[in-house]
């Protein structure tokens, strides 16, 4: 028997250990593959090949038995995913049920998940706005955080390394808190959005309207021709997934380019339960897994791990990975674990119309927008409220058509489309301060399926958030106004917080153990084999999407890992 054993862990035994296929387990499975190490990639969700798995890339609408829409029935069944904007009937297959793997609100919070290769990188917003030394210093500044152990110069060269793999097209706008990167051609404004963005320019000293960094391949085909990606096609339709690899994911870039060095082992339907512990080495020999579908339990070894199985699993993961060295979760000396989770503001709106222009219109189709940077308690502090928000801003001419007769007349005005006028709309992006108070724990009785406790999310609004609401609906109302649209509505929908899918926080960076969880290389402080490179990590959200933010980190962080171990 003890030779069984032994044979069953030098199979089981890796370099290193990925816990998650997603937007930064992708990235830490690439790089750790191509620096030579043989790494097991951890998945909980079924297996989905790149273009083989798309089941509905190049349906045509009437194709779908809904016409796109999720069948009443089916939210009612899952009230949760259903607020998700791109939970439609070409998607849905890409999201976990609310049935499926639940958790225990202590407030009202929208969990959006994906479970299978690639997890949400399939489903993302593909925007890659990088962060600045504004946005790392902000704590320090502020006093709403602890310090962050690196600044921008210690991501730039990594920003970089990840950009020209991605694919990120963008325009070099000069700012400096919102630094420019390795770009491919940008998308083009719309002209009521070029209009918008002379005129901001030219009223508003300190606010600027760009287009947005997007993770789009707009040009260097033969690039990413060695990848097996070509050119975005514009369709628009990438939440089903894009065959032509034409916008950035795990299943079309890092995953395929690590399998081809031959170090890599993706392993499907394998639920983490936790990360062994080895108290007479001081570290992390392991990690503990339940077969999703068998329940049958195996545990696998490696030198290093990387956990990137998103935030909130992240925090689960540790959390649940007790021992008689850390009983309150693995890495967790100060009680901290869980503790200091944001999320980004996406609550408010504002849209309008503009009757100007009208020799101009929109033509085919754009997978991005415009973006407002920053630019409130930037470089100063002038507000009731700390921080601040960003803003999405899109400007087009929608095709109207007269269907109100019938026959021949009904016919002619269906054939006969005439453009209308400008409609324009911004949302919001608002950074939120971590707090304390704003936590996931363990549930002590409730458990799912696999027999891991479920996870409590005790998250929600404060002060802070609803001031600076006000203030972007009145500044954006404002804009709008003196740029001379008409009809302006505004919206607070009041959505729960976890819906922006920007979740971040509970094992935070930090200079000093007794107030953060890990290290300036993504180490746990305590367990220094283990890596946390998604967005778990984040000591505070700044405005910009994350997701770039996150691939650098793992990148930064693998590039540590591989040197440690050569030492």
């Amino acid at each position: 028997m003890a030779n069984l054993n032994t044979q069953h862990k030098q199979n089981n035994t890796y370099d290193a250990i990925v816990i998650g296929s997603g937007m930064s387990g992708g990235w830490a499975a690439k790089e750790l593959t191509e620096k030579g190490l043989k790494t097991l990639v951890l998945e909980r969700g079924r297996e989905v090949q790149h273009m083989k798995d798309y089941p509905t890339t190049n349906k045509y609408p009437w194709e779908f038995e809904h016409r796109g829409q999720i069948p009443e029935d089916v939210q009612k069944e899952n009230p949760i995913v259903s607020r998700c904007y791109a939970f439609r009937e070409d998607a849905q297959h890409f999201f976990v049920k609310d049935t499926e793997h639940p958790y225990v609100q202590e407030k009202p919070f929208d969990w959006i998940r994906g479970y299978q290769t690639g997890g949400k990188s399939l489903l993302w917003a593909r925007h890659v706005q990088r962060w600045s030394d504004y946005d790392f210093e902000g704590p320090a500044r502020d006093g709403f955080a602890v310090d962050w152990p690196i600044r921008y110069k210690d991501l730039e060269p990594w920003y970089a390394h990840v950009e020209k793999f991605v694919g990120v097209s963008g325009n070099r706008d000069g700012l400096p808190h919102l630094p420019d990167g390795e770009f491919l051609p940008p998308m083009e404004l719309s002209a009521v959005e070029e209009y918008f963005k002379s005129f901001v320019s030219k009223n508003y000293q300190g606010r600027d309207v760009i287009i947005a960094r997007c993770a789009h391949i707009t040009g260097n085909e033969e690039y990413y021709a060695k990848q097996g990606r070509t050119l975005c096609q514009h369709r628009v339709l990438c939440q089903r997934g894009c065959p032509f690899g034409g916008y950035f994911s795990s299943n079309s870039a890092t995953l395929p380019w690590a399998m081809k060095t031959g170090n890599l082992t993706l392993q499907h339907h394998a639920v983490v339960h936790s990360i062994i512990y080895d108290e007479a080495k001081g570290k992390a020999t392991g990690v503990k897994v339940i077969d999703a579908n068998t329940k049958e339990e195996t545990e696998y070894y490696a030198e290093v791990i990387f956990l990137n199985a998103s935030a909130l699993n992240t925090n689960l993961v540790l959390l649940n990975s007790t021992s008689n060295r850390f009983p309150e979760g693995l890495g967790n000396d100060n009680g901290l674990l869980g503790k200091y989770i944001a999320f980004h503001n996406y609550r408010a709106g504002v849209s309008g119309e503009y009757e100007g222009l009208m020799e101009y219109t929109t033509e085919g189709r754009r997978p991005t927008s415009a973006y407002i940077p920053r630019f409130r308690n930037l470089f100063k502090q002038e507000t009731d409220f700390l921080r601040g928000y960003a803003a999405g801003f899109s400007g087009s001419r929608g095709i109207e058509r007269d269907l109100s007769d019938v026959g021949e007349r009904l016919e002619k005005g269906m054939i006969s489309p005439k453009y209308g006028t400008w409609r324009v709309g911004s949302h919001m992006m608002g950074e939120t301060i971590p707090k304390e108070e704003s936590r996931v724990s363990l549930d002590p009785k409730k458990t799912d399926e696999w027999g891991i406790p479920l996870l409590k999310v005790d998250v929600g609004y404060d002060d802070n958030d609803e001031k600076m609401v006000k203030d972007y609906l009145e500044q954006v109302t404002e804009m709008f106004e003196a740029a001379g649209f008409t009809n302006i509505r505004t919206r607070d929908d009041h959505r729960a917080p976890g819906l922006d899918i920007h979740e971040m926080g509970g094992v935070r960076m930090g200079k000093d153990p007794k107030t953060s969880l890990l290290n300036k290389w993504n180490q746990l402080h305590a367990v220094s084999n283990v890596y946390v490179t998604d967005g778990a990590c984040m000591t505070s959200t700044s405005t910009q999407n994350p997701s770039i933010t996150y691939m650098a980190m793992a990148a930064r962080a693998v590039d540590h890992a591989v040197k440690e171990k050569g030492k």
